[in-house]
This record gives structure tokens, sequence and C-alpha cells, in this order.
């Protein structure tokens, strides 16, 4: 039963963590029409700031953008469920190539 149980754990644990692949795939469609410069934009913060941004399936990052006149052509994308959903993996892919995580992403 301790065995079920663990397993249980470490599946809901992987499961409610982003997918970095997922984050980079939504991230190249939606966001990168905006900031074109990708990669200098994900480094231009660290990873605490990403983490607090986009806490709370982004609510912050979502407000952010929806208060921001010039960045209506995305308004659509952040009242509808879908950015909550891509939310967490955005979150775990702007994390780990944030400015002081020492990586650099691939985009496509």
């Amino acid at each position: 039963m301790m065995r079920i149980t663990l397993l249980f754990f470490c599946f809901n644990a992987v499961s409610l963590s982003g997918a970095i692949y997922k984050g980079q795939r939504a991230y190249s469609k939606v966001c990168i029409t905006c900031h074109t410069s990708g990669i200098d934009f994900i480094k231009s913060k660290t990873i605490k700031e990403w983490e607090l941004l986009l806490d709370k399936n982004g609510e912050v990052l979502s407000s952010v953008h929806l208060k921001n006149s010039k960045a209506q052509d995305s308004w659509s994308y952040f009242q509808n469920k879908k950015f909550k959903k891509d939310s967490r993996h955005l979150k775990q892919f702007l994390m780990e190539y944030a400015k002081d995580s020492n990586k650099v992403p691939v985009l496509n």
C-alpha cells in the first residue's frame, strides 16, 4: 500500500509542474510575435521574477498584458482558458532559461 501511495504522489507532483517543451512551444507560437527579441526577453528576468509573474495561473502576467493598450493583440489569449492551461508550462520554460539560470534556449 505504501508503494501505491508513493507512486501516486510522485505522479501528481510531476503532473502539477509544467513541461518545459510545452512552454517553449507556447512561447514560440504566442509570445514571440510581440516579444521578438526572444532569448533576450527571456533573459531579462530572474527565476524569481518569472515565478512571481506566473504564480496563480499567470494572473500577474495576464493583468500586465490586459492593462497595456500596446498588448491589445494578446488580450484574447490572456482572457482565454488556453493561457491558464499554458501558464504552468510557460512558467517552467521561462524559469529554466531566466537570467540567472546560465542556460540558453533554442527557439523554433
